[in-house]
This record gives structure tokens, C-alpha cells and sequence, in this order.
């Protein structure tokens, strides 16, 4: 992966954040998933008011991959946040549900899934590789699924 493919998730992730539904934490959240023929499939944080029931942006992002048979074929995850109304400017990465899920996806597709953490206003990017924010991670291969 190179700079072009960071920027051009990190935009696609600060898109999808308008569309974040967060009346309670007031932080919005947008993730961009890049696919092996290089479309982008987006998600943003899905609030409720029970609080548990709440949906991240990178699961919203990496379950419509999964409605459209796509699972498999993830290569890259752009993700940003920031509290509503501010120029954020620190690198957000995901949270620790959300490293699992996108471990999920890492296993079934064979490879360690970079992660380009962005702010909601800033222009520095942060690069993970997955295994860096989930080490010695539980999935799929445990069980010898994958």
C-alpha cells in the first residue's frame, strides 16, 4: 500500500463520518474499506440509545462487505474520528471489538491488513499493520477455519 491509497481511504472515511449517527458520544466515526479490485465500501457509527446496542464504524463497513459476498477480499481499512464540531486533529484507530472483527476479515483473506488511522481534521495519518494493533489475535485460524 502507498500514500495515494492511505489519503484516498482516509477521505472516503471522513465522508462517511457526515453520515455518523452519534446523538450521545457526539463522536463521529467513518471507516473506508478498500477491496482487492479497488472499490470502497464505507460505513459510519450507528448510536442507540441503550448505549450496547451501538454499531462502530468499521463494523458497519466490514458487514455490508460481507452482504455483498466480499469478505475475503479486503486489503485495506481507512478509519477517522473526531468529536462533532471540532477540528480534531489525533489519529483515531479502532477500538478493541473492532481490531477483532477486522482480524476476522485478515484470516479469511490470508493476509495482515494495514490500518490508516486518521483524524476528523487532521492531514497526519498513522499506518498500522493489523498484527500491530492485535497481537497474538483469536480468529478463524484457531479453530482451523481459515
Amino acid at each position: 500500500m502507498n500514500d495515494e491509497t492511505a489519503r484516498t481511504l482516509i477521505i472516503a472515511a471522513r465522508e462517511a463520518a457526515k453520515n455518523a449517527y452519534a446523538p450521545y458520544s457526539n463522536f463521529a466515526v467513518g471507516a473506508a474499506v478498500l477491496l482487492g479490485d479497488g472499490s470502497i465500501v464505507t460505513g459510519a457509527n450507528f448510536e442507540n440509545a441503550s448505549y450496547g446496542l451501538s454499531l462502530c464504524a468499521e463494523t458497519v463497513a466490514l458487514a455490508t462487505v460481507n452482504a455483498q459476498g466480499r469478505f475475503r477480499d479486503v486489503v485495506a481499512i481507512g478509519v477517522i474520528g473526531g468529536r462533532m464540531g471540532h477540528a480534531d486533529t489525533a489519529p483515531v484507530s479502532p477500538c478493541g471489538r473492532c481490531r477483532q472483527v477486522i482480524n476476522e476479515a485478515a484470516q479469511v483473506g490470508g493476509r495482515d491488513i494495514p490500518v490508516y488511522c486518521g483524524s476528523a481534521a487532521g492531514d497526519e495519518i498513522a499506518i498500522y499493520k493489523l498484527s500491530e494493533l492485535l497481537p497474538h489475535a483469536f480468529g478463524p485460524a484457531d479453530l482451523g477455519l481459515a
